[in-house]
C-alpha cells in the first residue's frame, strides 16, 4: 500500500496540468508584444464611483505557464480619485534592469496577454479605504522589489500573498494555482495563511502545508497545491485550481 502511495500521488499532480493543457483555453501562439492588454470592462468606472475600491484580480499565466500558475494583481481606487493604482511584480522587468515590483496608474482590469481576467477579492467604501493604507504600506516593506524567480518564488503571487498577510481587510485566500504564495519572505518556514484565518508552514515554496478556515487543508508539493476546504465542500488540485459545490 505505502509503495503505491507516491504513483497515486504522482498521477494526480500531474493530471490538472494536463487536463488544462487539453482543454484549449491556454494559447501558445501569442507574442506578448501583440497580446491584447486592453480593458476587460469589469472594473467600475472612476468617474461614476467615487467610492474607495480594493480589487485582486487573477488571470492565467502567459504562454505554458498558464497551464500550472495564475497571475495576480491588485487595482485601488482612492475615495474621490479619477484613476486606479495597480500593484503587481512583473518579471520581464528585471531583464530591462528596472525595480520588478511596479504601483504607478493603470487600467485596472487589462486583459492578461489575451487572457480575461477575474476578480477574486472587491472591497468598497471605508474598508476599501482602509485596506488602501495597508496595502501601499506592504508595498514600500516588500524585500523583494529587485528579485524575482519564477519558481518557486519570490514571484508575483509572493508579492500579493505578502501584502495580503499584512492588510487585515484582505481576508480571503488566494487562488491554489498562484504558485508562489506559499513562498515565505525572509527565509521564514512558519507563517500566517494569505487569508489570516490559520497556519502555513513552507520551505521556501517547496514543500509545506496550511490548514486555516478559508484555505482549508493544503499539501504545498513543489509549489504546486492538494487540497480540501470543507467549508466550500471542493478540492484543489494543481493546475485546475478549486473544484467544489458553492
Amino acid at each position: 500500500m505505502k509503495k503505491a502511495i507516491l504513483p497515486i500521488l504522482f498521477v494526480i499532480m500531474i493530471s490538472g496540468p494536463l487536463l488544462e493543457l487539453l482543454s484549449g483555453e491556454i494559447y501558445f501562439n501569442l507574442d506578448w508584444q501583440t497580446a491584447d492588454r486592453s480593458s476587460a470592462h469589469i472594473a467600475p468606472d472612476p468617474d461614476q464611483v467615487h467610492e474607495a475600491i480594493v480589487q485582486v484580480y487573477t488571470a492565467r499565466a502567459f504562454n505554458w505557464r498558464g497551464i500550472l500558475a495564475v497571475h495576480t494583481w491588485i487595482a485601488t481606487k482612492s475615495e474621490n480619485a479619477a484613476e486606479y493604482i495597480v500593484h503587481q511584480k512583473i518579471g520581464w522587468r528585471k531583464w530591462q534592469g528596472l525595480p520588478v515590483v511596479v504601483s504607478e496608474p493603470d487600467i485596472p482590469d487589462r486583459l492578461w496577454y489575451g487572457v480575461t481576467p477575474e476578480i477574486i477579492l472587491d472591497l468598497r467604501g471605508p474598508e476599501a479605504g482602509k485596506a488602501i493604507a495597508g496595502i501601499l504600506e506592504a508595498v514600500e516593506t516588500y524585500p523583494y522589489k529587485h528579485q524575482y524567480q519564477m519558481w518557486p518564488g519570490p514571484n508575483s503571487n509572493t508579492f500579493i500573498a505578502y501584502i495580503y498577510r499584512r492588510v487585515p481587510e484582505m481576508n480571503k485566500d488566494l487562488p491554489t494555482t498562484a504558485i508562489g504564495k506559499d513562498f515565505l519572505p525572509n527565509g521564514g518556514i512558519i507563517s500566517s495563511a494569505p487569508s489570516k484565518t490559520g497556519l502555513q508552514v513552507s520551505v521556501y515554496g517547496l514543500i509545506g502545508f496550511t490548514v486555516a478556515l478559508k484555505e482549508g487543508i493544503e499539501l504545498n508539493i513543489f509549489g504546486m497545491t492538494l487540497g480540501i476546504d470543507p467549508i466550500d465542500i471542493a478540492i484543489k488540485l494543481p493546475g485546475i485550481g478549486q473544484i467544489g459545490l458553492k
